[in-house]
Protein backbone atom coordinates (compact mmCIF):
# COMPACT_ATOMS: atom_id res chain seq x y z
CA UNK A 1 0.00 0.00 0.00
CA UNK A 2 1.61 3.21 -1.26
CA UNK A 3 0.49 5.55 1.56
CA UNK A 4 0.67 3.10 4.47
CA UNK A 5 3.25 5.14 6.41
CA UNK A 6 1.05 8.24 6.27
CA UNK A 7 -2.18 6.43 7.03
CA UNK A 8 -0.72 4.86 10.18
CA UNK A 9 -0.13 8.33 11.62
CA UNK A 10 -3.04 9.15 13.95
CA UNK A 11 -3.04 12.74 12.67
CA UNK A 12 -3.67 11.55 9.10
CA UNK A 13 -5.36 8.16 8.96
CA UNK A 14 -7.52 7.04 6.04
CA UNK A 15 -9.72 10.15 6.19
CA UNK A 16 -6.69 12.42 6.06
CA UNK A 17 -5.20 10.54 3.13
CA UNK A 18 -8.47 10.84 1.25
CA UNK A 19 -8.42 14.58 1.92
CA UNK A 20 -4.84 14.75 0.62
CA UNK A 21 -5.98 12.95 -2.54
CA UNK A 22 -8.72 15.57 -3.07
CA UNK A 23 -6.37 18.53 -2.61
CA UNK A 24 -5.32 20.77 -5.50
CA UNK A 25 -1.89 22.41 -5.12
CA UNK A 26 -0.30 24.88 -7.56
CA UNK A 27 3.48 25.19 -7.48
CA UNK A 28 4.73 28.42 -9.03
CA UNK A 29 8.23 27.61 -10.25
CA UNK A 30 9.81 24.19 -10.76
CA UNK A 31 13.44 25.13 -10.14
CA UNK A 32 15.67 24.94 -7.10
CA UNK A 33 12.84 25.46 -4.60
CA UNK A 34 9.95 23.96 -6.54
CA UNK A 35 11.54 20.71 -7.70
CA UNK A 36 12.03 19.08 -4.27
CA UNK A 37 8.63 20.33 -3.13
CA UNK A 38 6.99 18.79 -6.19
CA UNK A 39 8.66 15.45 -5.53
CA UNK A 40 7.31 15.36 -1.98
CA UNK A 41 3.82 16.45 -3.05
CA UNK A 42 3.66 13.68 -5.63
CA UNK A 43 5.01 11.08 -3.22
CA UNK A 44 2.48 12.12 -0.57
CA UNK A 45 -0.39 11.60 -3.02
CA UNK A 46 -1.64 15.15 -3.52
CA UNK A 47 -4.50 14.47 -5.92
CA UNK A 48 -3.94 17.31 -8.35
CA UNK A 49 -0.73 19.27 -8.82
CA UNK A 50 -0.44 22.30 -11.05
CA UNK A 51 2.99 23.42 -12.22
CA UNK A 52 3.57 26.85 -13.73
CA UNK A 53 7.04 27.57 -15.09
CA UNK A 54 8.06 29.22 -18.35
CA UNK A 55 11.74 28.22 -18.17
CA UNK A 56 13.65 25.38 -19.83
CA UNK A 57 16.03 22.94 -18.20
CA UNK A 58 19.62 24.11 -18.49
CA UNK A 59 22.67 21.98 -17.79
CA UNK A 60 23.62 24.38 -14.99
CA UNK A 61 20.33 23.50 -13.23
CA UNK A 62 21.20 19.83 -12.80
CA UNK A 63 23.41 20.13 -9.72
CA UNK A 64 20.64 21.71 -7.63
CA UNK A 65 17.31 21.06 -9.34
CA UNK A 66 16.89 17.42 -8.44
CA UNK A 67 13.78 16.81 -10.51
CA UNK A 68 15.65 17.08 -13.81
CA UNK A 69 18.12 14.88 -15.68
CA UNK A 70 20.60 15.34 -18.49
CA UNK A 71 18.05 13.96 -20.97
CA UNK A 72 15.76 16.89 -20.17
CA UNK A 73 18.22 19.68 -20.98
CA UNK A 74 16.56 22.14 -23.35
CA UNK A 75 13.05 20.94 -22.54
CA UNK A 76 10.39 22.96 -20.68
CA UNK A 77 10.77 22.54 -16.92
CA UNK A 78 7.03 22.15 -16.34
CA UNK A 79 6.77 19.36 -18.92
CA UNK A 80 9.85 17.56 -17.62
CA UNK A 81 8.56 17.88 -14.06
CA UNK A 82 5.23 16.33 -15.04
CA UNK A 83 6.94 13.37 -16.70
CA UNK A 84 9.13 12.69 -13.67
CA UNK A 85 6.29 13.11 -11.18
CA UNK A 86 3.93 10.85 -13.15
CA UNK A 87 6.66 8.20 -13.19
CA UNK A 88 6.95 8.53 -9.40
CA UNK A 89 3.19 8.45 -8.81
CA UNK A 90 0.85 7.62 -11.70
CA UNK A 91 -2.18 7.97 -9.39
CA UNK A 92 -2.05 11.78 -9.33
CA UNK A 93 -3.20 14.36 -11.87
CA UNK A 94 -0.78 17.03 -13.05
CA UNK A 95 -1.59 20.14 -15.04
CA UNK A 96 1.23 22.02 -16.75
CA UNK A 97 1.25 25.74 -17.50
CA UNK A 98 4.21 26.67 -19.71
CA UNK A 99 3.75 30.31 -18.91
CA UNK A 100 4.99 33.07 -16.66
CA UNK A 101 2.70 33.96 -13.78
CA UNK A 102 1.41 37.50 -14.17
CA UNK A 103 -1.41 39.75 -12.99
CA UNK A 104 -3.61 38.67 -15.91
CA UNK A 105 -3.44 34.89 -15.47
CA UNK A 106 -2.96 34.64 -11.68
CA UNK A 107 -6.61 35.11 -10.61
CA UNK A 108 -7.93 32.32 -12.86
CA UNK A 109 -5.09 29.98 -11.95
CA UNK A 110 -5.33 30.60 -8.22
CA UNK A 111 -9.07 29.98 -8.00
CA UNK A 112 -8.61 26.41 -9.26
CA UNK A 113 -6.29 25.46 -6.38
CA UNK A 114 -6.59 25.00 -2.61
CA UNK A 115 -2.95 25.82 -1.91
CA UNK A 116 -0.46 28.01 -3.81
CA UNK A 117 3.26 27.32 -3.24
CA UNK A 118 5.89 29.90 -4.09
CA UNK A 119 8.96 28.30 -5.63
CA UNK A 120 10.12 31.44 -7.40
CA UNK A 121 13.31 33.43 -7.20
CA UNK A 122 12.13 36.96 -7.97
CA UNK A 123 10.35 39.52 -5.84
CA UNK A 124 7.84 40.66 -8.46
CA UNK A 125 6.32 37.18 -8.66
CA UNK A 126 6.53 36.69 -4.90
CA UNK A 127 4.53 39.90 -4.35
CA UNK A 128 1.97 38.79 -6.95
CA UNK A 129 1.50 35.44 -5.21
CA UNK A 130 1.20 37.12 -1.82
CA UNK A 131 -1.52 39.50 -3.04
Amino acid sequence: MRYKRQITLPEIGIDGQEKIARTHVLCVGAGGLGSPVLLYLAAAGIGHIGIIDFDHVDESNLQRQILFTTDGVGQPKAVQAKERLQALNPEIEITVYEDELNAENAPDLFQAYDIILDGTDNFETKFLIND
